[in-house]
């Protein structure tokens, strides 16, 4: 009876301590508190959200005199979720920001700037569309003023101003009307806190030089020397003169003059959007002579009497040109009047062999200046020329303004060794022809279905051999002519075609 006395007794207590416990939790208040997460992972509870806040600001004084901003904030991937809880255990924003401090960066105030990528194409025609890419600034104007700055040196300064201006004089007789000068990629400006592990550019000197040429980093720089000038500076660097001028907009033109001493930036352009320039331009163009050799044969070889005396002409020529980056990119001659017209030389050669010439029959020597005709219709247009361009040798001259289709013709006779798609690294349709004279010429970038001369068969000069177009690696309508001394890309050399008219 004890023994079941002292049982109940302590059953009876700890029922009565229950019962205290739960009406404790029962009538405790329930408090406010945050709970901070870290890349989606809980750090603790702190009392205020502010608190933390203003301590980080408060430790990250470095911060804000590098990037001399008032106000450092938490880091992104910082995540500040209010809670209501009875629990009381909660952490110190000392505790809290010593457990973020070296996971993640802080933040500031400034601007994404994402340039959008643009469709495009590979060596071998194959589209594709360049990345997005995310630039970060404090302040907006840093960037909108580089990029008037990087702008202005695509289009002449004048030009862009009376543009800008809308002061353009209509065209009396010649000249050119910028039409439009647009960014064809799509800007989005965004204000938010970039973290500053992100290179932020700070000026516009440093914006403009990553806009223009990819990168912050310092350019190849060139002392002049005696008797240099910008053509062979520029070929000797791999850049074109466009190119050099673009980098040293302290020169006029490609003729300006250099003292030995000056130096010069050698960089390789690499502009990280697309700036679209469309002009009417109206201009006298010449047009240059063709000659026609005739044989006599009751003459001996190496007789040549000239009986037409070959006059040069001149066309008022209209065009509509596009530029991507102060590069044509597309021509179409929209208007052509004769002012004065050409005259062709008529030249007779001998064509009797004597039985004691020790001339074989194999090939014949290379035509003379003036003496090979010419690929296109006339008129035409001159877009990007021989030589060096982002750092490749453009081994060729282009000709637009002709339209999509128009004739392409034989330089000289000779046979066509290769005729096909691709035959070359983003030639398109494109056709070789072997003169037999140690000469080969190359016609890239016709239109599709337009080769008319299939490999093996023997072509005349100034015959159509296809039509102008822009396939492989062609943003434009154009024909891309080569001439090369030896087999291309097989230890031949590519040659100046403009050197041989």
């Amino acid at each position: 009876m004890k023994k079941k006395s002292i049982v109940l007794f302590m059953i009876t207590i700890m029922l009565m301590s229950s019962c205290l416990v739960g009406y404790k939790k029962l009538n405790q208040e329930p408090q406010t508190v945050y709970r901070v997460y870290l890349k989606g992972k809980s750090l603790g509870l702190i009392k205020s959200k502010k608190a933390l806040e203003e301590y980080i600001d408060k430790e990250q004084e470095h911060l804000k005199q590098k990037y001399k901003v008032k106000k450092v904030y938490a880091p992104d991937e910082l995540d500040i979720v209010k809670e209501i809880t009875y629990n009381k255990k909660t952490s110190t924003t000392k505790e809290i920001y010593e457990k973020i401090k070296d996971k993640s960066p802080f933040t500031i105030k400034g601007y994404a700037i994402t340039i959008k990528g643009l469709d495009t194409q590979t060596n071998e025609g194959e589209k594709i569309t360049t990345k997005d890419q995310t630039l970060y600034v404090l302040d907006k104007k840093i960037f909108t003023n580089s990029l008037e700055k990087t702008v202005k040196l695509f289009v002449n300064d004048e030009d862009y101003e009376k543009f800008m201006n809308d002061t353009q004089k209509e065209l009396s007789d010649t000249g050119k009307i910028i039409e439009d000068i647009y960014i064809e990629n799509k800007i989005v400006i965004k204000r938010q806190n970039i973290p500053v592990t992100k290179t932020i550019y700070m000026n516009e000197e440093d914006l403009s030089k990553y806009l223009l040429f990819g990168t912050t980093e310092e350019q190849q720089k060139y002392t002049i020397k005696d008797g240099d000038t910008i053509s062979d500076i520029a070929f000797n660097n791999k850049i074109s003169n466009e190119e050099f001028l673009i980098a040293n907009p302290q020169f006029k033109d490609e003729n300006s003059l250099l003292f030995p001493g000056q130096e010069v930036t050698l960089g390789i352009l690499r502009p990280q959007f697309n700036l679209i320039e469309e002009d009417h331009v109206v201009e006298y163009q010449e047009q240059k002579y063709t000659t026609e050799i005739r044989y006599d044969n009751s003459q001996m070889v190496g007789y040549e009497a000239k009986i037409q005396t070959g006059i040069n002409g001149q066309n008022r020529v209209t065009q509509k040109i596009k530029k991507v980056n102060g590069d044509t990119n597309n021509v179409v001659i929209t208007n052509t009047e004769t002012i004065k017209p050409v005259t062709t030389e008529i030249i007779v050669k001998g064509g009797k062999k004597s039985s004691y010439s020790t001339w074989n029959g194999g090939g014949s020597a290379p035509a003379s200046k003036g003496e090979w005709y010419w690929p296109t219709r006339v008129p035409y247009y001159l877009s990007s020329g021989f030589g060096y361009r982002w750092g490749t040798l453009h081994d060729g001259q282009d000709i637009a303004g002709c339209g999509e289709g128009s004739p392409i013709y034989a330089a000289q006779s000779g046979t066509v060794v290769k005729s096909g798609v691709g035959i070359f690294n983003g030639s398109g349709e494109a056709i070789l022809i072997d003169h037999h004279n140690g000469y080969y010429t190359m016609y890239a970038h016709l239109c599709p279905g337009c080769r008319y001369a299939p490999t093996g068969v023997n072509v005349a000069r100034g015959q159509v051999i296809g039509g102008m177009g822009h396939t492989g690696f062609a943003t434009g309508t154009h024909l891309h002519f080569s001439v090369w001394r030896g087999y291309p890309y097989r230890g031949g050399v590519a040659l100046n075609p403009l050197s041989f008219y």
